[in-house]
């Protein structure tokens, strides 16, 4: 019923920019929450950004000042700048996100995660 859609990984020199999308398409009603994690190999998958159900912005210690979320609503799509990029940030990034959607006559609410897009930072 739901999907998420993620772009804009690839290979950046320390110090670096890039910018990740994550759009999220099907019989959308609501998007509660919305963010980004990410997993480096042999380590458990942490929380990077993400907007609450409050609207408010939640970012991990180790990227504050250097990273920024953001969302065009219209589009159903959450971004994620990050900036002064250091090998440290290296992972395949995944988009999650809690959706209310339709189907059928009725509202449902599940949790979603995008196919992953990897972040390789290194000179």
């Amino acid at each position: 019923q739901v999907q998420l859609v993620e772009s804009g990984g690839g290979l950046v020199q320390p110090g670096g920019s890039l910018r990740l999308s994550c759009a999220a398409s099907g019989s959308i009603f609501r998007i509660n929450v919305m963010g980004w994690y990410r997993q480096a190999p042999g380590k458990q998958r942490e929380l990077v950004a993400a907007f609450t159900n409050g609207g408010n912005t939640d970012y991990a210690n180790s990227v504050k000042g250097r990273f920024t979320i953001s969302r065009d609503n219209a589009k159903n799509t959450v971004y994620l700048q990050m900036n002064s990029l250091k090998p440290q940030d290296t992972a395949v990034y995944y988009c999650n996100a809690d959706i209310t959607y339709y189907s059928g006559g009725y509202y449902y609410t599940d949790d979603y995660w995008g196919q992953g897009t990897q972040v390789t930072v290194s000179s």
